[in-house]
């Protein structure tokens, strides 16, 4: 519950332990003592919540022998570490650790947690991911279609209600997916850099109730709406 852990998107995973202070640099994950088959790049990582699982979103995947990994990434791909061990991700009958594959979209855009679950977008998609326990660990679940996530710091979560930005409209999930009732959506999404998708970033405002999007309009390169 005190350690950091980091991910520079498409990069490694790195862990910085509280208890060595400040002085001390964090280091990567799969190069530490004891780290069995740990991912080397990812786009995301995220912990579960009770059951305290690294997940690994867009995880680089095992070679055919399941002796390593490839250190290239499957955009697809979750990976998820043995409870309470996050240097364990071989698959064993003893341990908790495993992965899935999504089956929707062309790549994984973001991940968060809300009201006990861990929600998954794709570029075209949403998908719930939930612990039911062994065999399996996780399941998977499609809750959305045609819903993806513009990029990943496009999506929020606010008292276990979701807000996201798509490519062509706002949502919202509260346990069903609704699109958000937006005045200024024509306008947003007329005059808006599809190039620089990836730079849109969400915000919210609690003392007002409000959840601000920031993009860069059609004649810039940066966010200045």
């Amino acid at each position: 519950g005190e350690d950091l852990i980091i991910n520079p998107r498409a990069g490694g995973i790195f862990r910085w332990v509280e208890n060595n202070g400040l002085s001390t640099r964090a280091v990567d994950l799969a190069t530490t003592s004891g780290a069995n088959l740990v991912p080397t790049k990812a786009l995301q990582v995220i912990t579960s919540e009770t059951d305290r699982h690294l997940i690994v979103l867009g995880s680089d995947s095992l070679n055919a022998n399941g002796t390593a990994r490839t250190g290239t990434i499957d955009p697809l791909l979750i990976s998820f570490s043995d409870q309470e061990n996050l240097l364990e991700f071989e698959p064993k009958a003893t341990n908790t650790a495993g992965s899935l594959r999504l089956s929707s979209g062309s790549t994984i855009v973001a991940g968060t947690k809300t009201r006990q679950e861990i929600i998954v977008w794709t570029d075209t998609a949403l998908h719930s991911l939930n612990n039911i326990g062994p065999p399996f660990i996780f399941g998977l679940n499609q809750v959305g279609a045609n819903c993806g996530a513009v990029s990943p710091n496009a999506v929020i979560d606010v008292n276990g209600v979701t807000f996201w930005m798509s490519q062509t409209a706002f949502y919202i999930f509260d346990g069903a997916i609704k699109k958000l009732k937006c005045t200024v959506q024509d306008f947003v999404f007329d005059d808006i850099n599809s190039t620089a998708y990836g730079q849109i970033s969400v915000g919210v405002n609690v003392d007002f109730n409000e959840v601000t999007w920031f993009y860069a309009s059609a004649g810039s390169d940066f966010l200045d709406r």
